[in-house]
């Protein structure tokens, strides 16, 4: 355990995998200044990604998944049977959500507040939306201790969501959209800020081996390889870009559809029927699952188009801004964060969100269209390296934990 003089901060990560808010969230932890601050990360998951954190910084596993509710209220909602009584699938529903609380949230929450208490934070940085990290925000509460909430997301959602953002300190959002979105929720402008995300820039490497990465995945020098990146969640539009990929087949036979991306335990089903979806006659032959990628660099090099087709306004998008960085061509939504980092025609191409002709014409543009890519990839490598500096964003933060903490001592 490092001096007690310095000022020590939980973070706390509840997201549903292993994406873009623990990445950037790593970043965050190995770059903040540790003559000042002592960090330690507690995840609700574990694995060999997780487990790596251990050597940047404290380290807890706390389990906060016993029983795998999200699948089962999917399970309920498809099936008929609890139609055959009125009100039963609402019973069924809410026996579900207390099930929750009993048997995920409330050990999650003993074993947090257990470490925390031993911890003995100045500050809690709750690196999830209010109500999916609630553990980390009554913890707050409980040891008195400030809860910053770092929001990655439309905050559309229920009652209990609304209530939820009363009760943190101050928030950060990930980008001005979402800053808006939380305003939406009452929060005044004094209790929030917009920080982008920052990326460790100088640790992707531009002139990583994408011909290689090719190689391994069967992809062929002269294919036209179009990857979209992102976990195998359903709102990151992997049905979409599938669609999308439908009429570009036929009229470029070398074209490979690449997915590129991990699979969340809850999202096994969605990940079986995209392979479904792979195996029709236009598509067969035509697309890729990669899994996982620890090497980034080398994926997006090996690829020709990244495409980022989220069906719901993504609040910023590592992978987007690491796109942006390595110098890729882009084709993004018109909505959300991808608005604010992606200037159209200029530094990538945007496309109707939700219309998969439209991504697909964009797509087209930059195969037909020669030196379009390399033109937009170099502006938008100059883009990413004014904006999204992980030094800035760091310092960014810790001038916020300095206010709180000045604050609190008042």
């Amino acid at each position: 355990m490092q001096s007690n003089s310095k000022i020590r901060v939980l973070y706390v990560e509840n997201g549903i995998g292993y994406g873009g808010a623990i990445i950037c969230l790593r970043h965050l932890v190995r770059n903040l200044d540790r003559s000042q601050f002592e960090p330690m990360v507690v995840t609700g998951r574990t694995g060999p990604e997780y487990e790596s954190i251990a050597s940047e910084a404290h380290w807890r596993y706390i389990r906060d998944r016993r029983i795998d509710v999200p699948n089962l209220q999917i399970a309920l909602d498809s099936a008929r049977w609890p139609g055959v009584m009125p009100g039963l699938r609402t019973l069924l529903r809410q026996m579900l959500a207390r099930a929750d609380d009993l048997v995920n949230f409330l050990p999650f929450l003993i074993g947090l507040l257990w470490a925390a208490w031993r911890f003995k934070p100045a500050l809690i940085h709750a690196n999830n939306e209010p109500l999916c990290n609630r553990a980390s925000i009554f913890a707050g509460r409980l040891l008195s201790v400030p809860v910053i909430c770092h929001v990655r997301g439309d905050q559309k959602g229920s009652r209990m969501m609304a209530w939820m953002f009363r009760l943190p300190d101050y928030f950060i959002a990930v980008s001005r959209w979402v800053s808006e979105s939380i305003g939406r929720q009452g929060v005044p402008a004094e209790k929030r800020t917009y920080i982008y995300d920052g990326i460790e820039l100088e640790k992707l490497d531009l002139k990583a081996d994408g011909e290689e990465w090719r190689k391994r995945q069967g992809i062929e020098p002269t294919d036209f390889a179009v990857g979209l990146v992102g976990l195998l969640i359903p709102w990151k539009g992997q049905r979409l870009f599938l669609d999308a990929m439908q009429g570009l087949a036929q009229d470029i036979p070398g074209l490979k559809a690449v997915i590129v991306g991990g699979t969340p335990d809850e999202c096994a089903g969605y990940e079986q029927e995209l392979r479904k979806l792979a195996q029709a006659p236009a598509l067969a032959g035509h697309v890729i699952f990669t899994g996982h990628v620890s090497d980034m660099a080398t994926a997006y090099n090996g690829l020709d188009v990244v495409v980022s087709a989220s069906t719901e306004p993504e609040p910023l998008g590592t992978m987007i801004i690491e796109c942006l960085t390595m110098a890729r061509p882009l084709v993004a939504p018109n909505h959300g964060g991808a608005v604010e980092m992606v200037e159209n025609g200029m530094t990538g191409l945007l496309f109707t969100p939700g219309n998969a002709q439209d991504l697909a014409i964009q797509v087209r543009k930059i195969h037909d269209e020669a030196g379009l890519g390399l033109r937009l990839g170099q502006a938008a490598r100059a883009r990413a390296l004014a904006t999204f500096s992980v030094q800035e964003h760091v310092r960014r933060v810790q001038d916020i934990y300095m206010q709180m903490i000045q604050r609190g001592s008042r």
